[in-house]
């Protein structure tokens, strides 16, 4: 039984590896991507939604107006802030014509505050293009002529590209870095160019996408009550037939994921359990089998002999190989080839914990506001 289940966990690995080595290999990487002559640009609005982010909100408007585009407005959404970030945005409009600042004091019924507050960013927005970006990314000044250009020479209308996640100490980065690879697993981003293939992808640091397909869509209005609005709003505008693609942008964007252990636990409450649309059994068997495959063969090592005991060593060897890549190519931490069945522990830990919290409470707290789990579950796309 026990070398019957090293077999099963070796071919699901196999299987895997060809996949991430052959498919991963095409992904973009949007630093390598030519701009287009400036000519040929077409007006944008970047929209930030902003809920007490006095920490890091200037660093990160001060590189989205240092942003080497030629037609660009900054659309900066306060939502119900209490700290120092409406004295801040003030300051900053008194020099900055591009930058424009809405203060949104009331959350209606039926909305989260983020998507609230990108979907009122996006009604006043008047460029031909859409990027939503959170308050605490920061860009190169080429970031938004490398991607437009990519999206332009594709012919593309929604682009996601993903950020460098930067953040203090070893086992913060290597929950980043399993995460990362378990998220990588579940949205397969080689494959969302294909409009054949119904996988789809969102990124909250870098949504771009054309102003008349958000509108066709309906936007962020449809996704209203989805804490995982970046990865649904891709899906609905791959849903509708529309061309998505992604690319990866870590030496072009850059943010400060959490910044303790603590601060991601409970982050991460708002949106584990919406990624499987609060189901129960969806949730548990996602944490067995991640357990099983991710886990278990390096527990193996120690448990088993013989049969069992290579299988699981060559499982092991597959695994260290693609995080050896997954290292050099998007520069997350070496750790992980001694930390990573440590971490998946913790990441399915963390995943009983929020569902598990999510039904005591009877909903999620995020940023002050409780929203009921029944109506969350309405919000299903």
């Amino acid at each position: 039984m026990v070398t019957l289940l090293a077999v099963i966990i070796l071919t699901i690995h196999l299987l895997i590896a060809v996949e991430l080595l052959y498919r991963a290999h095409h992904l973009i990487n949007l630093h390598q991507v030519l701009p287009l002559t400036l000519q040929q640009f077409p007006a944008l609005s970047v929209i930030v939604a902003a809920r007490n982010e006095e920490k890091q909100i200037e660093a990160a408007l001060v590189s989205l107006l240092q942003l080497d585009y030629p037609d660009i407005e900054v659309i900066v959404v306060s939502d119900r802030s209490t700290d120092r970030t409406g004295d801040i945005l003030a300051r900053m409009t008194e020099n900055q014509p591009r930058l424009q600042v809405l203060n949104i004091d009331i959350l209606p019924q039926g909305w989260l505050g983020k998507n609230h507050a990108l979907w009122q960013g996006s009604q006043i927005a008047t460029g031909k293009l859409l990027l939503f970006t959170d308050a605490d990314i920061v860009m190169d000044p080429q970031t938004l002529q490398k991607a437009v250009s990519l999206l332009e020479r594709q012919r593309i209308d929604h682009l996601a590209v993903s950020p460098d996640l930067k953040m203090p100490g070893i086992m913060l980065n290597l929950i980043a870095s399993c995460f990362g690879f378990f998220f990588g697993l579940y949205t397969r981003p080689w494959r969302v160019a294909d409009p054949r293939n119904r996988r789809h992808i969102g990124v909250g640091a870098f949504n771009l996408v054309r102003t008349s397909v958000y509108r066709q869509v309906d936007g962020h209005r449809r996704i209203g009550l989805r804490p995982d609005d970046d990865l649904k709003l891709g899906k609905i505008i791959k849903d509708e037939g529309f061309r998505q693609q992604f690319a990866y942008g870590h030496e072009l964007i850059r943010v400060q994921w959490y910044g303790s252990v603590r601060e991601m636990v409970v982050g991460l409450e708002k949106n584990l359990f919406a990624g499987n649309d609060y189901r129960i059994t969806t949730t548990l068997g996602g944490i067995v089998t991640g357990l099983i495959l991710f886990a278990y063969p390096y527990f193996a090592l120690l448990l088993t002999t013989g049969s069992a005991w290579l299988l699981s060593l060559a499982s092991v060897i597959i695994l260290s190989l693609l995080l050896l890549i997954s290292a050099n190519r998007f520069g997350t931490t070496y750790w992980q080839l001694i930390g990573f069945p440590f971490a998946v522990i913790l990441l399915c830990i963390i995943s009983l914990r929020t569902m598990t919290l999510n039904l005591l409470q009877g909903g999620i707290y995020w940023r002050g506001t409780f929203y009921p789990l029944t109506e969350l579950r309405k919000n299903r796309v």
